[in-house]
């Protein structure tokens, strides 16, 4: 599967994002050989699985030029990276408590010659700052996640969304968001036909969490 699975689904990409999302690949073979943050099976479908499925929260939520956003428990840059690229007037900072994975991050953002990441090799709870909004892919139930990152979001919302979380999630999450009233969830089926995504979903919670 080829970068051409991200330019179907986003047609208005620039070249240099076009060149940034080809090189990806390369980089992640090259370096998950090295220090592995991908499984073998994975890399072969880096872009389906790690890539296209990073940009869902794209469907849901357009960052705007200035924004900052957080993404928790990054791994190898997922979703960061693939949001960063699309976004480069957006400022990302990932944020990984292993130091290995966010020598990846380092090493793929300097290879792709991204001007708009901070990787940070700590745990989310150390860091000092707040953001528009935290991403992030599955590390936690949501009420530990909750937690984790208490007192991060900017509480001034720029977007027409409020401030808040974007979450990739698979599976039924009924039980995990009882007592999140104002979560939303969003099913990429909706955006991608790949049977991959049959279970595939983005939970947004506003910063106001219990509504």
């Amino acid at each position: 599967m080829t970068a051409q699975l991200i330019f179907d689904y986003f047609p208005s990409l620039t070249e240099t994002q076009k060149e940034q999302f080809v090189l990806l690949a390369g980089l992640y073979q090259d370096w998950n050989q090295k220090i592995n943050v991908v499984s073998r099976k994975d890399i072969d479908e880096l872009y389906l699985r790690h890539v296209l499925h990073s940009l869902g929260i794209a469907k849901i939520q357009q960052f705007h030029p200035g924004a900052s956003v957080l993404d928790v428990g990054t791994g190898g840059g997922f979703p960061g990276i693939p949001l960063a690229i699309l976004f480069p007037e957006t400022h990302f900072t990932l944020v990984d408590s292993i130091g290995k994975k966010i020598k990846v991050v380092e090493e793929v953002v300097r290879g792709l010659q991204l001007q708009n990441v901070t990787a940070v090799n700590k745990r989310v709870e150390e860091l000092g700052q707040q953001y528009d909004f935290i991403v992030s892919r599955a590390v936690a139930a949501m009420p530990t996640f909750v937690h984790w990152i208490k007192g991060r979001i900017k509480k001034e919302s720029t977007h027409q969304r409020r401030n808040g979380i974007l979450y990739l999630k698979g599976g039924d999450l009924s039980d995990e968001l009882k007592d999140y009233r104002t979560a939303q969830i969003f099913d990429l089926t909706d955006y991608f036909k790949e049977d991959f995504f049959e279970t595939k979903k983005v939970v947004y919670l506003p910063l106001k969490f219990k509504g």
